[in-house]
């Protein structure tokens, strides 16, 4: 928030209190609109890629370089807030994974960046986003005909937004993970242009296709394969090999064993518990009862075909799973369920949901479950989804979504990549984002602003590296903060 109390979103300041009542309210935040999608342009390709090019005129290109802190930035107060959120016993461990590196914390703080992006110019358009388009976000996956393709596979912050905040978390994440991978800053910068430049020419491609193709556009794991690097084909090639043998089979494989001709869940602390060993403020049975009327509830979010076949499978047994790095402390639970008289298992994961990070400055979800904002989200902006991708809530439990866990699930390894690499990986990247974005959003109208030149891609990367500074800034901070608090702890 600026002296005058506002907060710059885009071009323009939007108050956020009467000056009457400013010292007195300061931190009061305004009553938002829910965000939604935006309308309907239905104007011809031509007409509205000029309506794009004139929105250079309130939001010039090169502005969205422009990154430094303002007045009352502090994100350890922010994880702090966040930590208030999540389990107490599970903060610790949050925080251990959030300390491993600078793109660790950058992953765990994503309501960091959410803020920092509302004091950022943005040009209006608004799509379905990701909300946490880092590189590690992207990966293979199976869809429902059992053939792997390339996209985007988290969406926990889900919401439509300004296309822009997606690219500029895109770019950023690609020079704070070369620079911890010993790649350097230069090839990080290299990345974020490719990333950047990636995403302005394939939507600009897209203008070119009708809304049904787009629609049902996607990168097969074979395109990666095919690659004119030898080495990103070698590597992409062992990703989809991996994601191949990680069925649900072998997730079942994984996670139970056989005991008296019986399966069940395998526990592996600290990574999966049983229910009673869960820190709740409820009995493990009654814990155990409102897993059962979550998985009640998730069978009424399904099609009526995949519920029919849902309800061939009868739930066995149930864990606590710790998930992730900026997930650490929601509830996840797994499922497992057998049919066929106990001959077919099945693995579901019940992930915990939450306001979106991007909610204080875009507004409150269209949707009133957390969890069916991130299931019609993910169907918004993927390909294809998982087969039996739902949502459910239970008073006393919360919102959650579910998915099957660990179903032809890959991805390529960042830590692994030599410098072209990783920039045909930043350009893959780049171009899927551009696809998910123009599911939702107008391609002609954002191509039409993105332009042929790039003034965008120069300004963005620009931003990619100054905000990578940040995040390293940041971490520094934290790590200090991680010292002192075990510093007191021990004296």
């Amino acid at each position: 928030m600026d002296a005058d109390g506002t907060s710059e979103l885009g071009a323009a300041k939007v108050p956020l209190v009467s000056n009457q009542k400013q010292q007195r309210t300061r931190r009061t935040p305004r009553k938002l609109k829910p965000s939604r999608l935006q309308a309907v342009d239905f104007r011809s390709v031509e007409e509205r890629m000029d309506a794009g090019r004139a929105l250079r005129k309130r939001c010039p290109r090169s502005s969205h370089a422009a990154w430094k802190p303002f007045r009352g930035r502090d994100p350890l107060a922010q994880l702090k807030e966040s930590d208030a959120t999540r389990l107490p016993w599970l903060v610790p461990v949050r925080h251990e994974r959030m300390s491993e590196s600078p793109f660790a914390f950058l992953r765990g703080t994503p309501f960091v960046m959410a803020r920092d992006l509302a004091h950022t110019p943005h040009s209006g358009l608004r799509s379905q986003i990701c909300g946490d388009a880092h590189l590690a976000n992207f990966g293979l996956f199976g869809t429902p005909e059992r053939n792997l393709i390339f996209d985007l596979n988290d969406f926990d912050e889900t919401l439509p937004g300004p296309f822009e905040w997606d690219v500029k978390r895109l770019a950023a994440s690609f020079v704070v993970a070369a620079k911890q991978n010993g790649l350097g800053a230069r090839c990080g910068k290299k990345a974020a242009r490719k990333a950047v430049e990636a995403y302005r020419l394939t939507m600009r491609e897209l203008t070119t296709r009708s809304l049904l193709e787009v629609w049902s556009l996607h990168v097969d794991a074979k395109e990666l394969k095919n690659s004119d690097s030898d080495d990103t084909a070698k590597l992409a090639a062992q990703a989809v090999e991996k994601a191949k043998r990680h069925t649900s089979a072998h997730a079942v494989e994984k996670l139970t064993v056989e005991r008296n001709g019986q399966r069940h869940l395998a526990y592996q602390p600290p990574l999966l518990f049983p229910l009673s060993a869960v820190k709740m403020d409820v009995t493990p049975a009654e814990l155990e009862r409102r897993i059962k009327r979550l998985t009640v509830g998730y069978l009424e979010s399904l099609d009526g075909a995949v519920r029919d076949l849902c309800l061939r499978y009868r739930r066995k047994e149930w864990g606590f799973k710790v998930v992730g790095v900026g997930s650490v402390g929601l509830q996840a639970y797994v499922v497992l369920c057998e049919g066929n008289g106990g001959e077919d298992p099945l693995v579901l994961q019940l992930k915990e949901a939450k306001a979106s990070v991007l909610e204080p400055y875009l507004g409150p979800s269209e949707f009133h479950s957390a969890g069916e904002r991130v299931v019609v989200g993910q169907r918004r902006m993927q390909a294809f989804s998982d087969l039996f991708l739902g949502w459910t809530e239970v008073e006393g439990m919360g919102a959650f979504y579910v998915r099957q866990l660990r179903d032809m699930k890959g991805a390529l390894d960042a830590e692994k990549m030599d410098a072209p690499v990783f920039q045909d990986y930043a350009e893959a990247c780049g171009a899927t984002l551009a696809r998910a974005h123009a599911r939702t959003g107008d391609a002609a109208l954002i191509a039409g602003y993105l332009g042929t030149k790039d003034h965008f891609d120069e300004a963005v990367t620009e931003f990619a590296c100054a905000y990578s500074d940040q995040v390293e800034s940041d971490y520094g901070h934290f790590i200090d903060a991680q010292a002192k608090a075990l510093e007191a702890l021990t004296h």
